[in-house]
């Protein structure tokens, strides 16, 4: 069961680009840092426990297991990602204020995590684990490059957006002329298209010198990005890791 999903609806400049907020404290900038990848991590550690808690007896039991029997436990995480990254996209409070920020952020890690555990569940322990890796690795190396390169990607969240319709685009293609090929091609583009976001969302969340910045309040936004971001990444380097084993 795949999961073809593209998630890009906040606005970057929704709380920042150069708004009353500036990173001059060098002391607020670090605090925001620990703040968004505090929560980054703890994301990815509900996101992993939750993936093994479901890989390992669906895994084992394919074809019994519930989440296979009841596919509406599928739809209905996938319904709850859908309907909360709107909303907190269009909802500035939902993703500030708190307590509610947080519980609508666990909400959707929580759905979140549960699509890729029956996601990751149709792929063996071995490929899971590659893609697994190498999404890592990218994800740190593209994170030291966004933070000590002079290069401002924030200028480009624009024509990102618009390379993620021509992906979105070009996903129908390939679902419509199936091939292996395509299939494939397909998914380097995400890779690369994602790995682009990593960098410009990194660096919105830097500050400084870049012309977009996102402000002190959206800690919250800014891991929810770059959340969104590795995640798609995974995906995509799921997808080829498990077509070069079949």
């Amino acid at each position: 069961m795949a999961q073809e999903k593209e998630y890009r609806t906040m606005s970057y400049e929704d709380g920042g680009g150069g708004g009353g907020f500036t990173f001059e404290d060098v002391n607020v900038k670090h605090g925001f840092l620990r703040k968004v990848y505090g929560t980054l991590t703890l994301q990815l550690i509900i996101t992993v426990g939750i993936i093994i808690a479901i890989y390992i007896p669906v895994s084992e039991h394919p074809y019994t297991n519930y989440f296979y029997q009841n596919p509406w436990v599928f739809w209905t995480a996938f319904g709850v990602t859908f309907v909360m990254i709107i909303a907190m996209g269009c909802v500035p409070d939902l993703r500030r204020k708190s307590p509610i920020n947080i519980i609508c952020l666990l909400l959707f890690t929580a759905a979140e995590g549960v699509l890729l555990g029956i996601t990751c569940s149709t792929y063996d322990a071995q490929t899971v684990l590659i893609a697994a890796g190498a999404c890592a690795g990218i994800v740190l190396l593209l994170t030291l490059f966004a933070f000590q390169t002079k290069i401002d990607f924030t200028m480009m969240h624009g024509v990102a957006f618009v390379l993620l319709m021509v992906l979105l685009f070009f996903g129908l293609f390939a679902i419509i002329f199936r091939s292996d090929v395509l299939d494939v091609v397909y998914c380097a583009l995400g890779v690369g298209l994602f790995s682009l976001y990593i960098v410009i969302d990194t660096q919105l969340m830097i500050g400084g010198k870049h012309q977009y910045e996102i402000s002190e309040e959206e800690y919250i936004f800014a891991a929810l990005n770059l959340y969104l971001d590795i995640i798609q990444l995974f995906l995509f380097l799921l997808r080829i890791v498990g077509a070069a084993s079949d």
